[in-house]
């Protein structure tokens, strides 16, 4: 099994130099779903194709950080250290989902999708990345986000499509610890996270489970019922079981 990158942000890079008219919606569409449109052919869906001005500067910003090359060389270091005998390549493909303009892009449910729903995406043997429009690119950004996304791709073909709040814990923690994330975070002040999760490993409700991660303040922009979870809770609960785990 191989990832191999797919570069995009040339294309981009030329299709939002169109106008920002039926012709630039169409052109997407035709990179998303080919001619005959029966199918993803690109895994493009987090791009706004009617974003402003900002979200080609973005791009342009990408291009010049030279974040595909970046990209191709981790997926190098990644492919040395797979364990698996598959013959599967996988194409990664960048995407910049706008978090800043417009209301196509919400950044917290496409985040969530971005991770915990992407078997449409291994079921074509595709891998997407994402980055906001609102972040600062770094190189070590761009190395560390691949390897998450990476990561991710091979736990859902391992163990298929996280289904409770157990399995969506387990498939990050695996992230983490895989990726070669370092995190230094005490134990203090996580009692009450770790008591939601023990009362509700088994649970698959969406609301729960995203609540759990992203905690109130996301919710209550969704008007999803609340939990008294604070902001990122889940997210930093995992940081800290990955942070001495053998999983």
């Amino acid at each position: 099994m191989t990832f191999t990158l797919h570069p995009i942000l040339q294309k981009m890079q030329t299709l939002y130099q169109l106008p920002r008219t039926r012709e630039r919606f169409e052109a997407y569409l035709l990179m998303l779903q080919g001619k005959q449109k029966t199918d993803m052919i690109l895994p493009i869906a987090g791009y706004n194709p009617m974003g402003a001005d900002h979200i080609l500067s973005k791009i342009n910003e990408l291009q010049d950080f030279d974040a595909e090359q970046i990209i191709q060389e981790e997926l190098e270091n990644i492919n040395t250290n797979i364990n698996s005998k598959k013959d599967q390549s996988i194409q990664v493909v960048l995407n910049l989902a706008d978090d800043i303009g417009g209301a196509w892009t919400d950044r917290y449910t496409t985040d969530f999708s971005s991770k915990f729903e992407i078997q449409a995406f291994v079921k074509r043997n595709f891998c997407a990345p994402y980055f906001w429009t609102s972040e600062t690119y770094t190189k070590q950004l761009i190395i560390q986000r691949t390897r998450e996304y990476a990561y991710r791709t091979l736990h859902v073909i391992e163990k298929g499509k996280p289904t409770t709040l157990k399995d969506h814990i387990q498939q990050e923690i695996y992230v983490q610890i895989h990726s070669n994330n370092t995190f230094q975070i005490s134990e203090d002040n996580f009692s009450e996270i770790k008591k939601y999760y023990i009362q509700n490993a088994d649970s698959d409700e969406y609301n729960l489970i995203f609540n759990f991660f992203y905690g109130d303040e996301a919710s209550e922009s969704l008007a999803y019922k609340i939990y008294g979870t604070e902001k990122d809770a889940g997210w930093n609960y995992v940081r800290f079981i990955a942070q001495d785990s053998a999983f």
